[in-house]
């Protein structure tokens, strides 16, 4: 396969490269992209991927469940694109974007596990399920 370089970006994206994050969003945004994106990926909305998302999420749980770690591996990679090309898309309304997200998810872990990001005592008593419904009831009304 000849090496093909995206004309907007003047980078080569190949499919056995190696890849990391950074291009992984870059990929989402070409994807997305009207005029020399996916003519699929560039109409969807977050109403039209619930179907995808809740797809993907059940053949995530279809690999854990028969144990292939390499189908898990590649149904993770498909629940995170879900995952970047709803927030593409709230992001190119306007609502939040990525980092958001990111920033979120942040603040929620460190917020409900106390006892592992601060001097907190952990009850030995409760377990993990347990204290993490209490902390999250606790929330409901701050």
């Amino acid at each position: 396969m000849a090496e093909m370089v995206k004309k907007s970006t003047g980078k080569c994206y190949l499919e056995k490269a190696p890849h990391d994050f950074g291009e992984l969003l870059e990929i989402v945004a070409i994807l997305r992209d009207r005029d020399e994106g996916c003519p699929w990926d560039s109409v969807q909305t977050p109403e039209s991927l619930k179907s995808c998302l809740a797809n993907e999420t059940d053949e995530v749980l279809a690999a854990i469940d028969s144990g292939d770690h390499g189908n898990l591996l590649e149904e993770l990679g498909d629940v995170l694109f879900q995952v970047l090309l709803i927030s593409r898309i709230a992001s190119e309304r306007g609502w939040f974007g990525f980092d958001d997200v990111v920033q979120t998810i942040s603040e929620k872990m460190i917020r409900r596990h106390p006892f592992v990001f601060t001097d907190e005592e952990r009850d030995p008593d409760v377990d993990g399920a347990e204290l993490w419904r209490r902390i999250k009831e606790r929330e409901k009304y701050l």
